[in-house]
C-alpha cells in the first residue's frame, strides 16, 4: 500500500515531464555496470536506504521495480549524481524540486547545463552570505570576550587547531575548498563514510552545526585559508 507521501511523489513525477537532458555531474569511483539495486546505490553514493526512499518520496528520484526490489538505470544514477551533489552544498529538497522541474523543461543539454549552473551560483551566493553573517557574529562575540576578560579571544579559541587529527586538517581544508565528500573521498583515498564520520567532528570541534559553519570559522581564525 502507498503512503501518503508516495501518493505525492508519484503525483509529482506524474505531473512532471521525463528529463532528458541532465547536467553532468560526478558519478562515484567504482560504479559497478549496469543497473544497481539499492544496496548499491546506497553504498556506492555513501548514503543510506532510509535517503533514497526519502528522495523518492520527495520526488528527486524514481526506481524501477523487479519483484519487490527496487532498481536504478544509468538515467536514475546520474540523477542520483545531480541530487547528491546538491545536497552536499547544503541545497534544501525544495531547492532541488525546482531545480529538477526546470530540468525536465529543458529542451537541449545546453540549457540544463545552464538551468544547473544557474542553480549552483545562486546556491554559491548564499553560502557566501551565511559566511559573512558567521564572520560578523564570531566578531561581535570576539569583541565581547576581550571586553569581558580583557585577553584576546583568539587565545581560547584556537583550541580546535590542537585537537584536529592530520587527517581532519586536510579534509577541512578541502571543504574549506568546496569539495563535496565524495570528492574529499578520493583525494584522502578513503571511504566516503569515513569522510562523513571526519566532518561530523570537525563540525563537533568546532561547536557548529553544518560544515558551512565550521569552515567559515576555521578561515576566521585561521586554520584553513580563504
Amino acid at each position: 500500500m502507498m503512503t501518503n507521501e508516495s501518493k505525492k511523489a508519484a503525483a509529482r513525477a506524474g505531473g512532471r515531464k521525463a528529463i532528458r537532458f541532465l547536467p553532468v555531474a560526478p558519478l562515484p569511483e567504482n560504479l559497478p555496470e549496469g543497473r544497481l539495486a539499492i544496496a548499491d546505490m546506497a553504498n556506492a553514493f555513501g548514503v543510506t536506504h532510509r535517503t533514497l526512499h526519502f528522495y523518492e518520496e520527495k520526488g528527486l528520484l524514481t526506481a524501477a521495480r523487479v519483484g519487490p526490489m527496487r532498481v536504478y538505470g544509468p538515467e536514475e544514477i546520474q540523477q542520483m549524481a545531480v541530487v547528491n551533489t546538491c545536497r552536499e552544498t547544503g541545497m534544501p529538497v525544495a531547492v532541488i524540486q525546482e531545480l529538477l522541474e526546470q530540468l525536465s523543461a529543458a529542451e537541449t543539454q545546453e540549457q540544463a547545463d545552464v538551468v544547473f549552473r544557474t542553480a549552483m551560483i545562486a546556491r554559491k551566493r548564499e553560502l557566501a552570505a551565511q559566511q559573512s553573517t558567521i564572520r560578523r557574529q564570531m566578531q561581535q562575540i570576539n569583541e565581547l570576550l576581550d571586553f569581558s576578560t580583557g585577553h584576546e579571544a583568539e587565545t581560547n579559541d584556537n583550541t580546535p587547531r590542537a585537537h584536529l587529527t592530520p587527517a581532519e586538517l586536510r579534509c577541512l581544508s578541502l571543504m574549506a575548498e568546496g569539495y563535496p565528500t565524495s570528492r574529499i573521498a578520493r583525494a584522502l583515498e578513503v571511504e566516503p563514510g569515513e569522510v562523513q564520520v571526519m566532518e561530523k567532528n570537525i563540525i563537533t570541534k568546532f561547536n557548529s552545526n553544518n560544515r558551512f559553519q565550521a569552515v567559515a570559522k576555521a578561515v576566521m581564525l585561521g586554520i584553513v585559508g580563504h
